[in-house]
């Protein structure tokens, strides 16, 4: 299993590790600080350095409970090197923040019951993120609404901690997870990863994200899409 770092430092840039592992798209290693892909948050990109050698990592995705590197060739590199990983850190930090931001977003319209809806799925691109909603009763107005009272929130400086707690404990917690398969996941593990935004939410979570929500700075609405009768889409920005 690939020692997953971001796990609990977000912030950490660099690491060394052992190569574990190679395949035909990149190699696992036997620790890491990329990010692999999931929850709607994109796997980070980077390199991994090896002598006098630069290996450009274009992706990083889950496989089982290892972490693959995905990398255009793995010419010059065997099990048992050791190597310097370096993740793209203005990449990551823009995702940490939008995914914050969804955090947020979520807590605000759950604790709305006039909003009638919850979140069913978000997407975190490098300059902008989605948040799907399953809501009859939504609109341009809503939506600003709902984008006014999470700036308010992320203004008043919450800070975003991590914990972990055991998954009998878990279960037992309203709205620790608010998706079917977030909640079934739940049931399976033994110990849950919580990330708390002190003062306003915890949701059971695996990615990365900023220490304060003053990090994040200003949400700003892009357009709403009708997907169908309770199907709903929000597009925004931070500024």
């Amino acid at each position: 299993m690939t020692e997953k770092l971001y796990l609990n430092d977000s912030y950490m840039k660099e690491c060394d590790a052992t190569v574990k592992k190679i395949t035909e798209k990149g190699l696992i290693l036997d620790r890491t600080v990329f990010y692999a892909s999931g929850g709607g948050q994109p796997g980070d990109s980077g390199e991994i350095n090896f002598a006098d050698r630069i290996f450009k990592v274009t992706d990083t995705v889950k496989d089982g409970e290892d972490v693959l590197h995905i990398v255009e060739n793995v010419d010059g590199i065997a099990v048992g090197d050791r190597v310097r990983c370096k993740i793209d850190w203005d990449r990551r930090y823009a995702h940490m923040k939008y995914h914050g931001a969804i955090h947020l977003i979520d807590a605000v319209a759950n604790m709305k019951p006039d909003y009638e809806g919850l979140i069913t799925g978000s997407q975190i691109y490098d300059d902008r993120a989605r948040v799907d909603f399953s809501m009859e009763n939504f609109s341009q107005e809503v939506a600003q609404k709902i984008i006014d009272d999470t700036n308010r929130v992320i203004h008043e400086n919450h800070e975003f901690k991590v914990k972990y707690i055991p998954g009998e404990e878990a279960v037992k917690i309203k709205n620790l997870a608010r998706t079917e398969p977030g909640r079934e996941l739940i049931k399976r593990l033994e110990t849950v990863r919580i990330v708390e935004i002190v003062g306003v939410d915890q949701q059971a979570d695996g990615g990365t994200h900023v220490k304060n929500s003053s990090e994040i700075g200003s949400i700003v609405l892009q357009k709403i899409e009708n997907k169908g009768k309770r199907n709903k889409r929000m597009y925004f920005v931070l500024e």
